[in-house]
């Protein structure tokens, strides 16, 4: 097995179940067993693309490069790349060749002049859910270090107004660098506290939750996401987000949309959270969420002996295996008018 075989020159097996990655990184092996509930037979194909490199990946900045098709023939002339447009972002790129490093796409002319920026396939999903437009007000609730925030600028033309919020002054920093990068003109940063947000009496046509999370699907692009990996860390993020979800909710104008994201795979980060929300807020409404070009599973309606309402089923669960990406969980809400 493709599995078996990897594992057996990397890693090194303990009678534990567990086994030791390079640099001293582990695998749980309740991670692997909590995910074969789910997938059964499939957690095999899973793990392979677990440990299988992730494509490298650019959105083309047209804020500063209005002709992305140009650049990217310009990209791949100069630099020897062989890009291929991302199907649900028509300005994004993967980059095919498996020797480019991270480092060199990250420190190009075109990179630091703010033409292109390196983010990841499925970090583009959420955006493109959330549709802003150009005469909307739109919050970013954990922004830093802004890639969703600058592609939610870059979908509005640089029009209408985005707050982007963040509770890490350092990571504000970050957020603030990449958005006078990007020629973003219509961003506002503000640091606070989330969860509290919503005692300001702000109030918004759309908001982008991408959550703080236990990043399981990151795992591709870093393993260290295991070493500090355990239930009770996902069961302490769960609490987390579900003050966060409610206090986003609560900002939104009616007939508003909430678009609720995370890079991990764990239900109760994902399903339970917007559980929780339908619990608490009766006028939420759960919509589908479709985008073109990327396979999407259903949420899972029963998990640990708990049962979820019905209406998660339509949350869009991207699994790494189905488009050859991060893992990305995507729930798209609707406050009623």
């Amino acid at each position: 097995m493709l599995w078996q075989n990897i594992l057996q020159r990397t890693c090194t097996y303990k009678k534990s179940g567990e086994c030791n990655i390079a640099h001293n990184i582990i695998i749980p092996k309740d991670f692997k067993a909590r995910y074969s509930k789910i997938l059964g037979k499939e957690n095999k194909v899973f793990l392979n693309y677990c440990i299988k490199p992730l494509r490298k990946s650019i959105r083309i900045n047209t804020i500063k490069y209005p002709d992305p098709e140009h650049l990217a023939k310009q990209l791949e002339e100069q630099y020897g790349w062989n890009l291929k447009q991302i199907p649900w972002f028509k300005d994004a790129y993967w980059i095919q060749n498996p020797d480019v490093k991270e480092g060199i796409v990250g420190n190009t002319f075109e990179h630091f002049m703010g033409y292109y920026y390196v983010q990841e396939a499925s970090s583009l999903i959420p955006p493109v859910v959330l549709d802003p437009k150009p005469t909307e007000n739109i919050l970013d609730m954990a922004a830093a270090p802004g890639s969703k925030t600058t592609q939610i600028c870059q979908m509005m033309h640089n029009k209408g107004s985005i707050v982007a919020n963040d509770i890490n002054i350092e990571r504000i920093k970050a957020l603030r660098f990449n958005i006078e990068k990007l020629g973003c003109l219509n961003i506002a940063t503000i640091r606070s506290n989330g969860i509290t947000l919503s005692k300001t009496n702000l109030t918004f046509d759309k908001i982008l939750l991408d959550a703080p999370c236990s990043s399981e699907g990151t795992v591709r692009k870093n393993w260290k996401v295991l070493s500090r990996w355990s239930t009770s860390y996902i069961k302490q993020m769960s609490k987390e987000q579900k003050k966060l979800i409610l206090s986003a909710y609560d900002m939104l104008k009616p007939g508003g949309v909430l678009v609720y994201s995370t890079c991990t795979l764990a239900p109760e980060e994902n399903e339970e959270v917007i559980d929780h929300l339908l619990k608490h807020r009766e006028d939420a409404k759960v919509m589908p969420v479709k985008v073109k070009g990327l396979k999407i599973r259903p949420g899972i309606e029963e998990w640990e002996g708990k049962t979820y309402n019905a209406e998660v089923k339509k949350i869009a669960r991207i699994w790494p295996q189905d488009n050859d990406s991060e893992g990305f969980v995507v729930a798209k809400i609707m406050k009623s008018t």
